[in-house]
């Protein structure tokens, strides 16, 4: 089940790749009823990346176009294609916008196509006043620089801060770049529809990829720009704090934080570390000083011990630690496995789970989260253009789905 707060609105959205379909898959999540519109001849590229995983029908192996990497990113939506280059295919996505109504229109296409498209912010807010009409771009709309998440890693200064000190910099393990402006528009879409809902006004939500990321490291901007410090890659270490790194176990890895004397204090205090309780490593600002040496030496008590015992004998004083774990130690998390978002493809059969929405709400604490698959290019043409009287056989004829 999903929420029913926003079941009323409609998201119309042109949309590709990751970043903005994420965001709307947020907002399906929510309950609103979100339609991906894709060109009919070069749908989302994204629908064709990762393994084949669902089975063909007559004789194919696999089915095209429903990869895995698309799936995870679309749940609940719905899926039309429209050729926006024609009269006509313009002609019937302002009608879409009028007559559905949209609530939301939202696009990630680079910023020179915004009028060639008919999906400049002037026309369809020209169309529809209280519209919430969002960009997503690489650098804001006066910019047309074409932009993938590990580009803008680089520019923004993540791959500065990840990896080791001595090695090259490294991209994070996740498109957070992608991942970070979708929840950065859907924050301002619901600020938007707050704004709407009390004064009637509709909204231009113009968010900026690089803008997204380089909010998040107030910290490191603030170090350089106002002090003069040097902020570069300190492996699994913390520039604040010691000891807080990764540590090997009898059987696998564990991240280790200590965030205050008390702490470090309770961690000697248990059997088997005493000989920590030295002076060099007595205050943080001296662990910090030394450590390289401080990571042997807790090194070398952890390794005798196994994984789940450490996290014990830790938990009992307070110290906070996590096993290093894998994705399916996260699946079968007890946190995680009662919440995760199921879907099952009507077609195939096929079930796909993945990870809950990060706020726990009263709807998913009374069942489980379903959502609709994730749709097929034009899916749902038959429906969406049935609402508006179009007869699905005319369009075809004239190319324009």
């Amino acid at each position: 089940m999903t929420s029913t707060l926003f079941r009323s609105l409609n998201v119309l959205s042109l949309e590709q790749a990751m970043a903005l379909p994420y965001m709307t898959m947020r907002l399906a999540e929510e309950g609103m009823r979100v339609i991906r519109v894709e060109n009919p001849a070069h749908a989302d590229p994204n629908r064709y990346v990762g393994p084949e995983v669902l089975p063909g029908t007559n004789g194919a192996s696999a089915e095209p176009g429903m990869n895995a990497y698309y799936l995870p990113n679309n749940l609940g939506k719905q899926a039309i294609t429209l050729d926006l280059g024609t009269t006509q295919g313009r002609e019937i996505l302002h009608r879409l916008i009028q007559e559905l109504p949209v609530d939301i229109f939202a696009t990630n296409q680079r910023p020179r196509s915004y009028q060639k498209l008919g999906i400049d912010y002037d026309t369809l807010m020209g169309l529809k006043p209280d519209l919430i009409w969002v960009g997503i771009t690489g650098f804001g709309p006066d910019h047309d620089e074409a932009a993938y998440d590990p580009i803008l890693q680089a520019r923004a200064g993540f791959m500065e801060l990840t990896g080791e000190p001595d090695g090259e910099p490294m991209v994070f393990g996740l498109p957070m770049v992608d991942l970070g402006v979708a929840e950065h528009a859907y924050g301002q879409v619901m600020k938007a529809l707050y704004r709407r809902a009390s004064s009637g006004t509709g909204s231009r939500l113009d968010i900026s990829m690089y803008q997204s990321a380089v909010s998040w490291m107030v910290s490191p901007v603030m170090l350089v720009n106002s002090f003069d410090e040097q902020v570069t890659r300190r492996g699994n270490t913390h520039p604040f704090f010691a000891p807080v790194s990764v540590f090997p176990t009898e059987d696998g890895y564990v991240y280790l934080a200590v965030g205050s004397d008390r702490q470090w204090d309770s961690l000697t205090g248990l059997p088997g570390f005493e000989a920590l309780a030295v002076e060099d490593f007595a205050v943080n600002a001296s662990r910090i000083a030394r450590v390289d040496e401080l990571k042997m030496v807790i090194s070398s008590l952890t390794r005798a011990r196994k994984t789940e015992d450490l996290i014990s004998e830790l938990n009992t004083v307070g110290i906070p630690v996590s096993k290093v774990n894998r994705i399916e130690d996260v699946c079968n998390d007890p946190l995680i496995a009662d919440r995760l978002v199921s879907a099952r493809d009507p077609r195939s059969g096929v079930e796909i789970r993945v990870s809950p929405p990060p706020v726990i709400s009263e709807h998913l604490l009374e069942s489980d989260m379903t959502l609709d698959f994730p749709p097929r290019v034009g899916e749902h043409n038959d429906l969406v253009f049935g609402e508006l009287g179009y007869e699905l056989s005319e369009l075809q004829a004239n190319e324009v789905i």
